[in-house]
C-alpha cells in the first residue's frame, strides 16, 4: 500500500470534481476547490473521519469495497480506479467478464438523468450503482449480502421482493427473469458464479426449476411494469435498458408511463427517503 500516493490521489481527485456534477449545490459561501471531505464521504457511504485519515495517509489498508465506493464517489474512470486499487495494495477488479463496480461512463449517466430512476445492474441483476431517484423507487440494496445481490434470487425465494409489483405482473417478471438469466448463462458458459447461482436457485425454488426447465431465452430490453411503493402506491412505469458492448452491465431507467405516475414519482422527490430502511424494497 502506498499511502502517501494513495492519499495525494485521493485529494486530488476530490478537489478536481465540480459540485454540480454530483448534485451537490455548491453555495454562495463555497470556498473548496471541488467536494468536501464529508460530501466525499455520504457519497460513498462511509465516515467522514475514515476518508480523512486516508487523505493524510493514516489510514489502515482499504477493502476493494471501500474502494469501489470511493471510485463511484469520486466518479473515477477506469483507468483511474485500477490506478487506486494498486495505490492501495490490491488487484484491481477486471476490465471485462463479471464486474462488481459500475463503468465509470454509466455511472456519469446516472448523474445526467437527475430526476429520472436509473441503476446500473449486472448481467445477473446485482445493482452495483443508483441514483437517489432509482434509491426512491428501489431502495436502498447496500445491505444484501451473498446471493440475495441478486434480484433474481430474491424474487424466487423472498415473498416479500415480490411486493413492489402488483399480483396479475408476477408471472410475466417470472418468465423475463429466468429467460434473462438463460441469456446471461448462455454467454457465460462455464462460469462458476453462474452455474453456482442457477444450481442455488434450482435447489431454493421449484417455480424456478419449472421455468428453468422450460428454457425459454430473451434479453430484457424495454418493458413496462407497475412499481407499487409503500409510500404513494402503484406507478405505471416504461422501462428502458442500455446494455455495454460485452453485455456484462445495462443501465436500465424508468421514465412515468402516465401523469398519476409522474405526479407520485414527483411528490417522491420531495418527501424523500426518510423511513426507509436499508435493503427495503
Amino acid at each position: 500500500m502506498q499511502r502517501a500516493e494513495l492519499a495525494d490521489f485521493l485529494r486530488r481527485r476530490r478537489q478536481a470534481i465540480r459540485p454540480g456534477d454530483v448534485g451537490v449545490a455548491a453555495g454562495p459561501r463555497r470556498r473548496t476547490a471541488g467536494l468536501r471531505r464529508e460530501e466525499v464521504a455520504l457519497l460513498a457511504g462511509m465516515s467522514t473521519d475514515y476518508v480523512v485519515r486516508l487523505e493524510q495517509g493514516r489510514s489502515a489498508q482499504p477493502s476493494p469495497q471501500l474502494l469501489g465506493a470511493l471510485a463511484r464517489a469520486l466518479r473515477l474512470s477506469d483507468d483511474e480506479r485500477a490506478h487506486l486499487f494498486h495505490l492501495a495494495g490490491h488487484q484491481p477488479p477486471p476490465g471485462d467478464g463479471p464486474a462488481r463496480f459500475a463503468r465509470a461512463g454509466l455511472v456519469r449517466m446516472l448523474d445526467l438523468l437527475g430526476t429520472t430512476p436509473a441503476s446500473v445492474l449486472s448481467d445477473l441483476g446485482e445493482t452495483l450503482a443508483q441514483n437517489r431517484a432509482g434509491m426512491l423507487i428501489f431502495g436502498d440494496p447496500s445491505g444484501f449480502r451473498g446471493d440475495r445481490r441478486y434480484h433474481v434470487y430474491r424474487w424466487f425465494t423472498d415473498p416479500e421482493a415480490r411486493r413492489i409489483h402488483p399480483p396479475e405482473e408476477h408471472e410475466h417478471h417470472s418468465r423475463v427473469i429466468v429467460a434473462d438469466l438463460r441469456a446471461a448463462a448462455g454467454r457465460r458458459q462455464g462460469d462458476p458464479e453462474v452455474a453456482g447461482l442457477v444450481s442455488r436457485l434450482r435447489a431454493a425454488s421449484a417455480e424456478f426449476r419449472r421455468r428453468w426447465d422450460e428454457h425459454e431465452v430473451s434479453v430484457r430490453r424495454a418493458d413496462r411494469k407497475t412499481v407499487v411503493h409503500p409510500r404513494v402506491g402503484q406507478l405505471l412505469m416504461d422501462c428502458e435498458t442500455l446494455t455495454t458492448p460485452d453485455q456484462g452491465q445495462v443501465l436500465l431507467v424508468l421514465t412515468p408511463a402516465n401523469t398519476d405516475a409522474a405526479e407520485k414519482l414527483a411528490l417522491l422527490s420531495v418527501v424523500g427517503l426518510e423511513e426507509f430502511p436499508a435493503g427495503t424494497p
